[in-house]
């Protein structure tokens, strides 16, 4: 399973552009809302450098990265959990995404249209926040009306339930957000069953121009700074550049680029890091018959058993035990060969932790 982030944001703040960027899908652009009538979905690669390095060493027939899904959604307006515009149709997309990537516009452009008069990134992120809470509220209510129909025939069965629905509908009718640590283990368990859009990890995008790389401007310190109080990161990118460097140079040529401007790497590389931070998300590798070298993901704390499952879910249930390498020890010893006689290679049970970077070798019976 790979990382799933959602992009939402008003109309014309870049949210396409973007999307073009990091997948170079040819979504179309155009300076006027509702270009993205249907969503865009794209899977791309999540760029890290140790994969090549294991495979100069293994020298594989192919080196598979882990991947990152981008779904683009369309821009969302005031009112649009009442029907406005045409962002509230697909706000189903994105919830079963790993997290939320909300694109503010932190750039002036007289040929590109701002949905208010004046440029106001706060303003915007409340707008954005505001929908997306009541699109949740509406979805909390259906629910609330479905479990008190339940409860007149066993009211003692659906109490619980009952009452954390009832504590979640005020808490977003009031303006209130489900993520975080504030909310009791009860309701976040039913705001994420329920796939709820404001209970999902949060990130920022920052789209400045590029005369205000690499910090972003007074508009994305604004920004930087309200994401500060809610313990969220925000990305600085110029989506309008990364666009043209994808179409315009290789991708090494982008990199150099972007790092003259003062930037490290390219705008999915940053993004992607984020959003591991944000989910606490690591990587392993396989190496597999020495054929294959792959990149997979993986959350943080999770035992060799859930790695071995995100290969094939064969491998286990019918899990024995994992040979794990690390990616360092590979590097400095130069082959496996090597790092096997110096005892680097270990044998593993079910409560082994993966860590970051980490190389296994899965044995399973079938």
């Amino acid at each position: 399973m790979s990382l799933q982030i959602g992009i939402v944001g008003l109309p014309n703040v870049g949210k396409s552009t973007l999307f073009n960027a990091l997948t170079n899908a040819g979504a179309l652009v155009a300076s006027y809302p509702f270009t993205t009538i249907e969503p865009n979905i794209g899977v791309v690669p999540v760029p890290d450098p140790r994969l090549q390095a294991i495979a100069d060493i293994i020298k594989p027939e192919e080196a598979i990265p882990t991947t990152l899904r981008v779904v683009d959604i369309a821009g969302l307006v005031k009112g649009a959990s009442k029907g406005e515009g045409l962002g509230n149709q697909f706000l189903g997309h994105i919830r079963n995404v790993d997290a939320v990537a909300m694109v503010v516009r932190c750039f002036t452009d007289p040929e590109v249209p701002h949905v208010t008069p004046e440029l106001d990134p706060l303003g915007d992120v409340e707008t954005v926040e505001v929908e997306l809470a009541l699109a949740d509220l509406a979805v909390v209510e259906r629910a609330l009306e479905r479990v008190r129909g339940q409860a007149k025939a066993n009211p003692r069965e659906y109490a619980a339930e009952l009452a954390s629905l009832e504590r979640i509908q005020q808490r977003l009718a009031a303006g209130g957000r489900l993520r975080g640590p504030g909310l009791p283990p009860e309701e976040a368990e039913i705001a994420q069953r329920m796939q709820l859009l404001t209970a999902k990890p949060q990130l920022y995008v920052a789209n400045v121009s590029e005369g205000d790389l690499p910090h972003g401007g007074a508009h994305a310190a604004r920004l930087a700074e309200l994401a500060n109080k809610a313990g969220a990161e925000v990305v600085v990118i110029c989506a309008k550049l990364e666009a043209e460097l994808v179409e315009s140079l290789t991708a090494e040529e982008a990199v150099a680029y972007l790092r003259e401007l003062g930037l490290e790497g390219s705008g999915l590389g940053r993004l992607v890091r984020a959003g591991y931070r944000l989910l606490d998300l690591i990587t392993f590798f396989t190496t597999t018959g020495g054929k294959i070298v792959r990149a997979w993901t993986l959350r943080r704390g999770e035992t060799a058993p859930a790695a071995a499952g995100k290969i094939h879910s064969d491998m286990q249930r019918g899990f024995i035990r994992a040979e794990v390498m690390h990616y360092e020890d590979l590097i400095r010893l130069g082959s496996t060969a090597a790092a096997r006689e110096q005892g680097l290679i270990r044998t593993e049970g079910r409560d082994y932790i993966v860590q970051d970077g980490d190389i296994l070798h899965i044995r399973f019976s079938v």
